[in-house]
Order: C-alpha cells, then sequence, then structure tokens
C-alpha cells in the first residue's frame, strides 16, 4: 500500500464509501414485493423504503458545502460513513416496516454527507490536469452499483434472510471508514462561516417535498393525486424561495454564482440527462427481458453485467483523453453512443435475440461511461476552488431529483401506453408491453440526442478558460 500514491489512496478510501451506499440502494428495489409479504404492506407502504432514503439524501445534500467547510471535510465524510453504517446495522434489527423506514432514512442522511464530499475530496488532492482519470476511476461505483445491484438484490431475497440487505453493506463500509480514516487528511475547519437558516429551510422543505412526491408517483392514479400534487407545488415554490434567498444573502448556502460559469451548467444538464437515461433504462430493461422475452431475474442481471463493465472501462478511458485532450471529444462522442444506443433500443421485436439487447445496450454502457465523469469534471473545474464542495452538492442534488423523474416518467408512461395499445390490440399483453417499452427508450433517446451539442458548448469553454489561464 506504501507504493501507491496519497492522492490515489483518496480515491479508493471514496470509491468504497460511494459504491456501497448506491449499491445498497439498488440492491432494496427488488426487494420491495418481499418487504410487502413480509410485513402485510400494500406497495405505497413499503414503497417508502426506497422514498425516504432518497428523500433524507436529497435534503442533506445542500448542507455539505457549509459543514465541510466549517467543521473539515474528513471529519463530516467519516460522520456520513459512520451514520451511514449505524443505519445498515440498525435496519438489519428492524421489528416492523415503520422502524425499517426510520433506519433507511438514517442511512439516507448519512449518504447525502457522503456523495457530494467524496468529488470533492479528489479535487483537493489532485491538480486539474489530472482529475479526469481521478474522478472516472472514482465514477466506476456510481455507474457499476445500480447495474448490479437490482441482481444482487434479488439473489439475497430468493436464498437469504432479508435482513442481510442491510448487513451486505457492513464489509465495504467498514473498510471504506478505516480507510478514510488513515488516508483522508484533516481539513482546516473555517468557524467564521455563518449558517444560513433561510436557505436551508427553504432548500430542505422543497427537495425534500418534490423527492418525496415523486417517489410516490409509481402509478397514474398517484400522479394525479392531490396530496402529491400539492407536494410538487410547494417544493417548486420553495425552491423559488430557496434561489431568490441565495440570490441576495451575503453567505449563501449555496453560491448560485457558480452556474455563471457556462460548463459548469451545462455539465450539469448533462448530468440530468445520464441520470434520466441511466435509471429510465434500469426500469425498462427488465421489463423488456422478462415481460416480454420471458427470461428471469438473474438472466436479467446477467444481460446488465457487459454494459457495467464497459462503462467502468471507459470511464476510465474518457478521464485519461479529458486530462490529455479536455472534454469536446469524449463528451460529445459518449453522449453520441448513448442517444444512439438508447434509439436503437427502441426499435426492438418480439423475435430480437437477448444478445443483440445486450450489445445495444453495452453500447450505451460505454457513451455513459466516455460522457458521464468527464462532463462532470470539466464542468467542476471551471468553477473556483473554494466553491468546489457546494458546486458538487447542487450536481449531487440535481442528478438525485433527476433520476427519481426519469423513474416516474417511464413507468407512468408505459403503464398509460400499455394500456392503451391493448385496449386497441385486443389484449395482447406482451406486443403492448414491447410498443410501451420501445416508445419510452424513444423519448429517452430524444433528449440524449438534445443533450449532444453540450458536450461541443463544454468543450469550447473548457478551451476559452485554458486560454484565459495562459495569457
Amino acid at each position: 500500500m506504501a507504493k501507491i500514491p496519497q492522492k490515489w489512496l483518496v480515491v479508493i478510501s471514496v470509491l468504497l464509501g460511494t459504491f456501497t451506499i448506491i449499491l445498497n440502494n439498488s440492491m432494496l428495489n427488488p426487494a420491495i414485493p418481499h418487504f410487502m409479504a413480509v410485513f402485510d404492506a400494500d406497495a405505497v407502504a413499503a414503497g417508502w423504503i426506497i422514498t425516504i432514503f432518497m428523500v433524507a439524501m436529497g435534503m442533506t445534500m445542500p448542507l455539505t458545502g457549509y459543514l465541510g467547510d466549517k467543521f473539515g471535510k474528513k471529519q463530516l465524510y467519516l460522520t456520513g460513513l459512520g451514520v451511514f453504517l449505524a443505519g445498515s446495522v440498525l435496519g438489519s434489527f428492524a421489528w416492523d416496516l415503520p422502524s425499517i423506514i426510520a433506519f433507511r432514512g438514517l442511512q439516507g442522511i448519512g449518504g447525502g454527507m457522503i456523495m457530494p464530499l467524496s468529488l470533492a475530496l479528489i479535487f483537493e488532492v489532485f491538480p486539474k490536469e489530472e482529475r479526469g482519470l481521478a474522478t472516472g476511476t472514482w465514477g466506476i461505483a456510481a455507474m457499476v452499483a445500480p447495474t448490479i445491484g437490482p441482481t444482487l438484490g434479488g439473489l439475497v431475497v430468493e436464498f437469504a434472510a432479508w435482513q442481510w440487505l442491510f448487513l451486505f453493506n457492513l464489509p465495504t463500509g467498514i473498510l471504506g471508514l478505516v480507510f478514510s480514516w488513515y488516508v483522508l487528511k484533516q481539513t482546516k475547519p473555517d468557524p467564521s462561516i455563518r449558517f444560513d437558516l433561510r436557505g436551508f429551510v427553504f432548500i430542505t422543505l422543497g427537495v425534500g417535498s418534490v423527492l418525496a412526491a415523486l417517489g410516490r408517483m409509481t402509478e397514474l392514479a398517484q400522479f394525479s393525486n392531490p396530496f402529491n400534487l400539492m407536494l410538487v407545488l410547494f417544493g417548486a415554490a420553495c425552491i423559488a424561495l430557496f434561489i431568490r434567498t441565495e440570490l441576495r444573502v451575503e453567505q449563501p448556502l449555496l453560491d448560485l454564482s457558480i452556474f455563471k460559469a457556462k460548463a459548469y451548467t451545462f455539465s450539469v444538464w448533462v448530468a440530468a440527462i445520464h441520470s434520466i437515461s441511466l435509471f429510465g433504462g434500469i426500469f425498462l430493461l427488465p421489463l423488456l427481458i422478462q415481460n416480454v422475452y420471458g427470461y428471469g431475474a438473474v438472466m436479467t442481471g446477467i444481460a446488465f453485467l457487459p454494459a457495467a463493465m464497459l462503462a467502468g472501462i471507459f470511464m476510465t478511458i474518457g478521464g485519461r483523453w479529458l486530462d490529455k485532450a479536455g472534454p469536446a471529444w469524449t463528451v460529445t462522442l459518449g453522449l453520441t453512443l448513448m442517444a444512439v444506443g438508447t434509439a436503437a433500443l427502441g426499435f426492438m421485436e418480439m423475435g430480437t435475440a437477448l444478445w443483440i439487447v445486450i450489445a445495444v445496450n453495452a453500447l450505451r454502457g460505454i457513451g455513459m461511461g466516455l460522457s458521464q465523469m468527464p462532463a462532470t469534471t470539466a464542468g467542476m473545474n471551471a468553477i473556483p476552488e473554494a466553491f468546489v464542495s457546494r458546486g458538487s452538492a447542487v450536481n449531487n442534488v440535481i442528478r438525485q431529483m433527476s433520476s427519481s423523474l426519469g423513474i416516474v416518467f417511464v413507468s407512468i408512461y408505459f403503464e398509460v401506453r400499455r394500456a392503451q395499445l391493448m385496449a386497441a390490440n385486443g389484449g395482447a399483453v406482451e406486443e403492448a408491453s414491447l410498443a410501451a417499452i420501445n416508445e419510452g427508450f424513444l423519448v429517452i433517446a430524444v433528449l440524449s440526442f438534445l443533450s449532444i451539442p453540450a458536450g461541443i458548448l463544454i468543450g469550447r469553454e473548457h478551451r476559452r478558460l485554458q486560454k484565459a489561464e495562459s495569457d
């Protein structure tokens, strides 16, 4: 371990924490029907196991920039990972559904501290010209974990007790905690920073309300539910008040001036489209493979593996390209491949071989690997170093909300279109499901194609900033 440079030990330590959190959340998705049976709960009640984590994490993320500067990033990161592990242990001892939901909320608070800080800690130890490869390596966790998590979760539910869904976190989580304790360096706290209470109240209520509503909207009936609509409107109003507040206070919780950096703004757009595409695919592909083609959950998990592996490989390749040649080529090429692969999934037929689906999804994985972290890194490089923690927090909040929006959109679209097509075609379930899935992928593909110019614009801003620094 002594031969590994200190800065790469930082990458390994935060990768372990990030991987643990994302993997755990994705493992629990396929277990919801099992929890419904175990605790005799309906889908809405059991769905809070996922929703509360998402809400708690989204509400905590905006605080990480302030808390990291106030008390030190290492201290906050260790606290977050410790809170998450405590929630995991307590979750394995849960006695009813409300207790599981409460402990999942505790996990979400810990996760909300860790995710934005991971990127900020990497930026502290790597110079700008080396950050592409570093963040690409770290980003493997964010790409691989959600694709293998559902398969692992399904296997745990099928062959072991549900408590192992929580205990599964402990080996990598504890290893990450020990690693971080020894590897991360103390950062100097700034006790002079003042807390923006009004901004905190508005962003917490806003993000929390929107995420709570999105987490409940898995069916068309819930989409028109007055309570859910009220949550969305209330959340949007709070976010609007938050923006107005942050533009006026002397020490804002999240300094929105970072959006004046065009490369950062474009990178946030790319991150949002990536999240919609990734989680939309995670929802639609199992439906295609299982409901249409009749394969089981294990085969579905295997079908995801090539895309996950290639995403990880090309994430590091994209990082190297970013460091050597800037973001224009890697981000633009990646977004193009992602858009083409997503569009191709919109033209599947009843007789399409499974290997074709796997190959096309693998193409999407290559595209996501090439573009995701290079875009984010180029955007973060464009803002002042002092704002990196808060820029990472904003990026993660938008990514979280976009992934939730993507799942809500494709799930409701699939439900509505399948019902319409079944009524029109006399009840042919498989054909109607296939058509609805194809249309869902095509809608996501349109968004992906619209994001391609962002890669060119990020590259242009990167060259402009480089020229300004050299003058």
